[in-house]
């Protein structure tokens, strides 16, 4: 499943710092451009499947519904 979230960069003296708008506590920093894209993106993704793993852990023998939520943001 594709997802697309908004990357903020910011530029510092060390390189870039990076964060996800969407994801509060996940960010991440390179020393240039790409190398903070490139950690921001593994940062994410292992986010979002240690998120998953601890939902499944929490409702193991639970009866779940799993269904997909589709949000609007207005701006």
């Amino acid at each position: 499943m594709d997802r697309t979230f908004n990357a903020v960069y910011l530029k510092v003296p060390e390189g870039y710092v990076g964060f996800v708008e969407e994801l509060p506590g996940v960010s991440t920093q390179g020393e240039n451009l790409d190398e903070a894209r490139r950690n921001l993106h593994d940062a994410v993704e292992t986010v979002l499947e240690a998120n998953q793993a601890l939902t499944l852990i929490g409702t193991d023998g639970e009866e779940v519904i799993r269904e997909p939520l589709l949000v609007t943001i207005r701006e």
